[in-house]
């Protein structure tokens, strides 16, 4: 117990809304990033440069296999980074010019033949991968160390999701207007240009995360072994469940983006008109999947102070899957009507990354509770590796589906390829949530059980200090 010589914890500290936006809107680079990948990238290999489905797909899941070494491996380095500037902030300041200009290099034509530009994606997409790596692994651990507070890391939390969810606005409202300006009968160079400026942009972003925010959880004397570390993160329950739920809810979301060009052209017989000013149904199904994410942003931040994570969770998956379904049930005709149900999809997407971010970083203070271990960056990387899993399956899915059933770029498809579209699109998305739904009912920290660990924590950390 602690005495009158050893005080009681005080309160930590209060975040104010600067640091909050600072650090929130490093997520506004990435998610300009994976949104504008998701929704351009297999349409620009498949359908513009005409490269198998299937190459494609494989490229992507294969690419994967790096990340899955360099992920951890990146966590493990910043875990253990020490500078004037902390653990990872540095990564803001000297990542931010890396990251933009290798996502640039992923849309430049070399002018090679099949096989050049085959070996060209693998290069320039791995490449672009390490960066985000370089840049995301740090930039999510530094959530775990902005406070030891779970309240104040859920309410930063908020501002990155709300962030993350104003980056697909952006592409959904200006993207294909910025590849139709920029590339006018060129579509290719459009999508070029119109990810130069992403990549402009995403270099601030960065910079002013690393001016704005604060890193208060002192840096232990040691970490441990780098296996003792990774023995501990995938012996731990809680981290795969909600690494499982991460990578299916964002795989769902990502397969339906990358089809979503193939349907609308190909099974809605949609011709690019404007519905709403200058936004065609691509662009409305962006934005309602963006307005919804950011509203199921705040009703998250809401409900997480009386609902568990782990019940929302479910909740959020059962929207998505509900409202991909009843998309798919809808004529296709019906615009305005399958606008309708996509804002509810991005409603439960909102929650969901909303409320898997906090709980990575409550998995760190849990990790360092039962263990005492600050690995918070191994950790947290789970969280960039689930996302950009996630976005992988996604894109693999078209690939591979769009492939078994005779799809032919620039041609009119047959029945069989349409229903490979409506099986990327809908129906394989819809059941990919339901095993992390699943994985929820053994995720065991509940509010309870966080209360003591960050008393416990705050304890040990006054006694050491």
């Amino acid at each position: 117990m602690l005495t009158r010589e050893n005080p009681p914890n005080k309160q930590p500290e209060k975040i104010g809304v600067v640091e909050k936006l600072g650090y929130g809107v490093g997520d506004l680079a990435s998610g300009l990033y994976l949104n504008f990948f998701g929704f351009f990238l297999f349409y620009f290999f498949v359908d513009l440069r005409g490269m198998a489905p299937a190459a494609i797909g494989l490229m992507l899941l294969l690419t994967k296999l790096v990340d899955a070494v360099t992920d951890p491996m990146m966590g493990v380095i910043a875990d253990r980074t020490r500078s004037r500037w902390g653990r990872y902030r540095p990564y803001m300041l000297y990542g931010a010019i890396p990251f933009g200009f290798s996502g640039v290099l992923v849309f430049v034509d070399p002018g090679l033949g099949e096989t050049g530009m085959l070996v060209w994606a693998y290069a320039t997409y791995t490449l672009a991968m390490l960066a985000y790596t370089a840049v995301n692994v740090p930039y999510g651990g530094l959530l775990g160390v902005i406070s030891p507070s779970a309240r104040e890391r859920a309410s930063v939390t908020a501002y990155r999701m709300f962030f993350s969810a104003s980056s697909a606005i952006v592409i959904g409202v200006l993207g294909t207007a910025l590849v139709r300006w920029f590339g006018g009968d060129d579509e290719a160079a459009g999508i070029m240009w119109t990810m130069a400026c992403i990549a402009g942009l995403s270099v601030f972003c960065l910079l002013a995360v690393f001016a704005a925010t604060k890193e208060r959880i002192p840096e232990p004397a040691h970490n441990g072994s780098i296996g003792g570390d990774l023995k501990v993160l995938v012996t731990t329950g809680p981290w795969i469940a909600v690494a499982l739920a991460a990578i299916l809810g964002v795989t769902a979301i990502a397969s339906r983006q990358a089809s979503a060009l193939f349907f609308f052209e190909y099974v809605a017989g949609d011709d690019g008109s404007p519905m709403f000013l200058f936004l065609d149904r691509r662009a409305l199904f962006l934005t309602a999947l963006a307005f919804g994410q950011i509203a199921g942003v705040i009703l998250a931040s809401g409900l997480q102070r009386h609902i568990e994570k782990a019940h929302l969770i479910i909740f959020a998956g059962g929207l998505k899957a509900a409202g991909i379904i009843a998309f798919y049930f809808l004529p296709v005709d019906a615009a305005w009507a399958q606008t309708m149900v996509q804002l509810c999809v991005g409603i439960g997407f909102g929650i969901l990354m909303v409320v898997a971010y906090a709980m990575f970083t409550d998995i760190a203070e849990y990790v360092d509770w039962r263990a005492n271990k600050q690995m918070t960056a191994l950790v947290v990387s789970a969280s960039i590796f689930a996302v950009k899993a996630g976005i992988a399956f996604g894109l693999a899915i078209p690939g591979f589906v769009m492939g078994w059933t005779g799809f032919v770029a620039g041609q009119d498809q047959s029945d069989s390829a349409k229903f490979g579209i409506d099986l990327a699109f809908a129906l394989i998305p819809a059941a990919a949530l339901v095993p992390g739904m699943i994985a929820m009912l053994f995720y065991r920290i509940d509010r309870k059980a966080l209360t003591q660990i960050e008393s416990d924590l705050a304890e040990r950390r006054l006694q050491t200090g």
